[in-house]
């Protein structure tokens, strides 16, 4: 049982918690992006201070063992904030029970064309873009191994823009090579709106042969290793019914050992009117809670049990996180709503799966 947390180290998180609505303001004074990379950088510079030293590692509530590991809590960062793994101590210690980052390609990448992030505030909603900026496979690794934290850490992998799709397998391979010594789970990105031709590696047939590609890789690692990773993909709110069906069969026959749902949606619905909704890219916050939802409980219909689900979209409370829980997902992950809502969101998702499960 871990020793309950000293009073200033509840101190130092209600401190963290409460000054976010002050350091959100000034944050949006600044367009997405920079405001993005400042986060990014204040949370890499408070990782290695005496501050977050005061906090403690994680919020303990309904611990669950998946895939071998132990999650503290329910609730992890979903890949895209911490895209190169430079913060992990800094996100670490907000109480996430797990931090994924990326997504990382095999090479380093710049991303699309500036501007390529956007708040529609009106809906706490994101639009971007950003296609995979990243620093590459290796820096992003070694920005792992120099992490103190130490939670539960996932690696989100994707192929480079320039990849042609009869290629891609090369280049998750590539990816899972390298973050194997050091990720505790992998996810393979095949639903990322923002590079061209990604999301055609969902179709069953490429979806097939990919996983079957990476088992044979996983195998091999983990002889030469001797240590399993598991490996989860990660896929769109944006599929039909019947798409959904045909996924949900062909990773329980190939025994695929999780499934992360769902990525931004390319639906407008809800921000159509807003500024900035007609911009190209994923949409996650708000507008997507109930979509990511019904998803993922289809999703867990048809698979009956097969394997985890974690589910991300749209969770910007406690009940949200909740909701996904009740569709079947097993754990969760949030992203824009830790935008909106700053670093009291965990606690209270993560205090509100435990409350939900007891």
């Amino acid at each position: 049982m871990p020793a309950a947390p000293s009073l200033l180290s509840r101190a130092a998180r209600g401190l963290l918690e409460h000054s976010w609505p002050l350091m959100r303001a000034g944050l949006f004074e600044f367009d997405a992006e920079t405001a993005h990379h400042l986060t990014i950088r204040g949370l890499k510079v408070a990782g290695s201070s005496g501050f977050l030293r005061l906090l403690p590692e994680t919020i303990e509530a309904a611990p669950v063992k998946l895939w071998g590991l132990t999650f503290p809590n329910r609730v992890g960062l979903a890949a895209g904030l911490d895209k190169t793994g430079e913060a992990i101590d800094g996100f670490g210690a907000m109480g996430f029970g797990f931090v994924e980052i990326g997504t990382l390609t095999p090479r380093p990448q710049p991303g699309n064309d500036k501007p390529r992030l956007f708040r529609i505030v009106n809906r706490e909603a994101i639009v971007n873009r950003m296609g995979f900026n990243n620093p590459g496979m290796t820096e992003g690794m070694a920005n792992v191994a120099r992490r103190t934290w130490k939670g539960i850490v996932g690696v989100n992998i994707g192929k480079n823009f320039d990849t042609p799709n009869e290629r891609a397998v090369d280049d998750y391979l590539t990816c899972l090579r390298e973050a194997w010594p050091l990720a505790d789970y992998v996810t393979v990105n095949l639903s990322s709106p923002n590079t061209k031709g990604l999301r055609d590696l969902q179709q069953e047939e490429s979806c097939r042969a990919l996983i079957r590609a990476l088992h044979a890789e996983q195998r091999a690692l983990a002889q030469t290793h001797g240590r399993h990773v598991p490996v989860l993909i990660k896929i769109a709110p944006d599929l039909e019914d019947t798409h959904i069906d045909g996924l949900a069969r062909l990773f329980a026959e190939e025994k695929l050992e999780g499934v992360i749902a769902t990525n931004t949606t390319l639906s407008r619905r809800h921000v159509e009117d807003e500024r900035y909704g007609d911009e190209r890219g994923g949409l996650s916050g708000a507008p997507l809670t109930q979509r990511a939802t019904e998803v993922i409980a289809r999703f867990c219909r048809v698979l009956d049990g097969a394997m985890p689900l974690i589910g991300v979209g749209g969770i910007m409370n406690g009940a949200d996180a909740v909701e996904k829980l009740r569709a079947g997902a097993a754990l969760v992950q949030i992203y824009s709503g830790l935008v909106y809502r700053g670093p009291a969101l965990v606690r209270e998702c993560a205090e509100s799966c435990a409350a939900a499960l007891t």
